[in-house]
């Protein structure tokens, strides 16, 4: 879900012999970490050639597909899409992997999970150190903790979910989500929020000290921490998410597809991907061995499960349209 960059095409597979699979991911550093940890280690165990591109544009997979030329394999993309076209952009895949050990709430029809991140609330720990947040409602509490708060600036950011818990909603009630509440409650910071488009800028906004507070990805905010930015998670009302692996319709290496997701998600690989990428792994069975700075802000760490929730993607996938409207006129209005 996760990095945002220009993609680039890359050969890494071994003599193929004929057999080739394209994998299209987010960019940057998340997609090198898949790389490096999944697909060339799959590449040269199978003898497929891999061509590599990005970042996911679910514009441009719908243009391939409707006009019979798909040129994707396997892409990454956010579980609710994976749902919202399940059956007409994507393939049904579920059956054929062995789901057994991943989040039955991350799992769809069309869209096998293939990493744990979590919206979490970061703060700077050089001004808050004394007095810290515990939760999104001390967020929202501009007097005891002043300075600019960031925000993605896009709808299905987490920042609804946050605002609805900080106005009182329990965590086990958030869906269906009421936006209008959820609106209301960001209206009453508008000015202290910096929004981000990108998990770039959201760092940056960390390591300049631009903000005090962030509704941060999970592995961003470690980026911004390993640079030395002075931030510490909250994982009181985390809001946990996956990244899909899903198989575009007309997918001319449908086989080599569905047995490349079958590797990511086997332990070797969620293994060797977390100690390169600081999301969680999906795959129970996975450990991975990590540094204590890591484990802090794993969102599958001992501890930090318990404290939230998996966002609905099913909502998500139902309303994502609509919320989108409503989050843009508000957002520029």
């Amino acid at each position: 879900m996760a990095a945002c960059s220009v993609g680039t095409t890359n050969g890494s597979g071994a003599g193929s012999g004929g057999k080739e699979l394209t994998f299209t991911s987010w960019g940057g550093g998340y997609q090198d970490a898949q790389e490096s940890a999944v697909v060339t280690p799959w590449a040269k165990a199978r003898g497929v050639d891999v061509l590599s591109d990005g970042p996911t544009d679910y514009s441009k997979l719908q243009a391939q597909v409707e006009s019979g030329k798909t040129a994707w394999d396997v892409v990454t993309l956010e579980p609710f899409w994976a749902i919202s076209h399940c059956g007409t952009l994507l393939d049904r895949i579920k059956g054929e992997v062995d789901t057994s050990g991943l989040p039955s709430e991350a799992v769809s029809d069309c869209g096998i999970p293939f990493d744990v991140l979590s919206y979490v609330l970061v703060y700077d720990s050089s001004k808050f150190g004394d007095h810290p947040p515990t939760s999104w409602k001390d967020f929202f509490d501009t007097k005891k903790y002043p300075g600019k708060r960031g925000v993605w600036n896009y709808a299905a950011g987490g920042q609804l979910e946050a605002a609805a818990l900080a106005d009182g909603v329990p965590m086990d009630h958030l869906y269906p989500l009421d936006v209008p509440r959820a609106l209301k409650k960001l209206d009453t910071i508008r000015k202290d929020i910096a929004f981000f488009d990108t998990g770039a800028q959201q760092v940056q906004q960390m390591q300049s000290k631009e903000v005090v507070m962030s509704v941060a990805w999970s592995g961003r905010a470690l980026d911004a921490v390993r640079t030395g930015a002075p931030f510490e998670p909250v994982w009181n009302g985390n809001l946990r998410m996956v990244d899909s692996l899903a198989v575009p319709k007309g997918s001319a290496h449908r086989d080599e597809a569905v047995d490349f997701i079958k590797y990511a998600v086997d332990t070797k690989a969620q293994k060797a991907f977390v100690q390169k990428y600081s999301y969680g792994p999906v795959n129970a069975a996975a450990k991975p061995e990590l540094d204590a700075t890591a484990e802090k802000f794993l969102p599958t760490a001992a501890g930090h499960l318990s404290q939230g929730r998996y966002i609905d993607q099913n909502w998500w996938a139902k309303n994502f349209d609509t919320v989108s409207g409503e989050w843009t006129k508000w957002a520029t209005g």
